[in-house]
């Protein structure tokens, strides 16, 4: 008697790249289900596989929240802790993952229904965070994030079978189209790009700084490029952008003196529960893929 075979609808980490017809919904929730994006909204979501909202939060919540996210970076404990990424040539805090665990004003956050609400009603289900993060991109040289999908890591590393997560970036300073803002190819969401090469073992500690695995070729970018084009997304403090897991997106080093940093939570159906890895040796730790699947309330 043989085990059962789990099914891959996505392949990756392979000896060539491959390209996969997303099997998944893009809106899991029924036409008309209540909730607050409008339904042009989903339909604009439905396409290019984002939409924005100029002023999720008002002045006074971004001033809170910023005022947070500068504590969270200037604690010796945190900067210790692993959860914090330092950047391998300034030695600034890069990021700080699991923000919603360590910080309890994140926490209100993450719980906000302006926040989930929007996941819900995309997702068709309740949620829970799969991941949380402030990112700091201070200026005059912080390091961006070179182009991938989302959804290929957590797929090959984190075990998330299908594609229903969503991930939104709220602004905490403003996006200017020069200090390495949100880039995404609008449309490439529908496609699931696998890469090729073997994942290494404790590849979460060099991809948090410089993704090397699962990371596209020069030629499938280009060919993707070329099809959707890249959007660049600007605007005010308190601006968010929500999008698809499976979206092609990345952002440039920030060289000018505009500092640009934001909270990013990562949304996933409690339908859709982290399994083992489908391209890994091992899971990655549980602050960067969460194994907590309560649902935000």
């Amino acid at each position: 008697m043989t085990a059962d075979v789990r099914a891959d609808l996505y392949p990756s980490r392979g000896a060539a790249e491959m390209t996969t017809p997303r099997q998944d919904p893009v809106i899991w929730s029924a036409p008309g289900a209540p909730g607050p994006v409008a339904a042009k909204e989903l339909q604009g979501f439905e396409r290019d596989g984002f939409l924005t909202v100029d002023q999720l939060i008002g002045p006074d919540e971004v001033a809170g929240y910023h005022a947070e996210l500068e504590r969270l970076i200037a604690d010796p404990v945190v900067r210790a802790d692993e959860r914090s990424i330092i950047e391998p040539k300034s030695r600034k805090v890069r990021s700080v993952f699991e923000v919603h665990r360590i910080s309890e004003v994140f926490a209100r956050l993450v719980s906000d229904e302006r926040v989930v609400g929007r996941a819900r009603q995309i997702l068709g289900s309740d949620v829970y965070v799969h991941q949380s993060r402030i990112n700091v991109k201070p200026g005059f040289g912080a390091s961006g994030f070179y182009w991938h999908s989302d959804f290929e890591t957590w797929h090959a590393e984190d075990g998330l079978p299908n594609m229903r997560a969503v991930s939104v970036s709220i602004a905490l300073t403003e996006n200017h189209d020069t200090n390495g803002g949100l880039m995404i190819m609008p449309g490439s969401h529908k496609s699931f790009l696998g890469c090729s090469g073997e994942t290494p073992k404790d590849n979460y500690k060099k991809s948090l700084q410089m993704q090397d695995a699962g990371t596209p070729s020069d030629e499938a970018l280009t060919r993707m490029a070329g099809r959707h084009g890249i959007k660049l997304f600007t605007g005010r403090a308190g601006s968010a952008t929500w999008f698809d897991c499976n979206c092609m997106h990345g952002s440039g080093d920030n060289i000018t003196p505009y500092p640009r940093s934001n909270v990013f939570i990562v949304f996933n159906s409690v339908e859709n529960k982290a399994e083992e890895p489908f391209a890994a040796p091992v899971r990655r730790p549980e602050f960067i893929g969460a194994r907590d699947f309560t649902p935000v309330r």
